[in-house]
């Protein structure tokens, strides 16, 4: 474990007008399996799986006084069958015009086997790439996730923001992709061969999809649009988003 403390003058002035940062590291080994917990609130979360046995943390802490750096807490509990990692900030003054309690961005590397059973960001940025393990359930309050070629079953929810899956390759396997938003976009990237199942819905918006010229169904409501379609045979796996308010974009990533 390493801490190690950098200044970082975000402007001209007292301390409470720079960006004071701490870095935090911890490397484990880990079962090829573990079941993964991660929990954040305003930064970052990157997740990266590998072919390794090990568990690979490195966390930015970023505040505005030396006391709030302090106490931000990064716990990384490591058990035999699963890994928390918990990120705990210090109580927003209720006095503040400005949220200042901090931010962390949190690096993972895991096993591309683990299960994530659990991530949450209350707000920021979500990266996961390259899982295919049992499972993926990520939440986000509010900014942009990106899932980048997971095959494995994957529960993604964000109620704010923008949303993109991506896949560089495609490969036979059974899993499912299930996005929900509350309010943003949604974009798929797929290569020309992929073979799935999809459904792409919006609530209030338009749903538009590359492959084979889908049909686009109108609900009762004229706002409401669906596509639900076999996209070169099917196969076994099926991608699903929805968006309550915003726009669904299957993009044919390399036609």
């Amino acid at each position: 474990m390493v801490a190690v403390l950098l200044l970082s003058l975000a402007g001209c002035g007292s301390e409470s007008n720079s960006v004071l940062e701490e870095t935090f590291e911890q490397l484990s080994t880990v079962q090829p399996n573990t079941d993964i917990s991660i929990q954040n609130h305003d930064g970052a979360v990157l997740v990266y799986g590998s072919n390794t046995n090990k568990l690979q943390v490195h966390a930015t802490k970023r505040a505005y006084s030396r006391t709030r750096l302090k106490e931000i807490a990064i716990d990384v509990s490591v058990q035999p069958t699963s890994v928390s990692i918990n990120v705990k900030l210090p109580p927003k003054p209720s006095w503040a015009l400005f949220d200042r309690s901090g931010t962390v961005d949190c690096t993972i590397v895991i096993p591309a086997t683990a299960n994530i059973s659990l991530l949450r960001l209350d707000a920021g940025e979500v990266f996961v790439d390259g899982m295919h393990g049992r499972s993926v359930h990520a939440w986000l309050g509010d900014g942009r996730m990106v899932a980048h070629n997971c095959f494995t079953d994957s529960d993604l929810a964000l109620q704010r923001g923008n949303l993109s899956l991506s896949y560089d390759w495609w490969g036979p396997g059974k899993f499912t992709i299930q996005a929900d938003i509350g309010r943003g976009n949604a974009w798929a990237f797929l290569p020309s061969k992929a073979a799935f199942y999809l459904v792409a819905e919006t609530v209030r918006g338009r749903v538009a999809s590359d492959f084979d010229d889908a049909p686009v169904a109108r609900a009762a409501s004229a706002r409401a649009e669906k596509i639900n379609t076999s996209v070169n045979g099917g196969g076994e796996a099926a991608i699903k988003v929805r968006t309550a308010n915003g726009d669904v974009t299957i993009v044919e990533a390399n036609p």
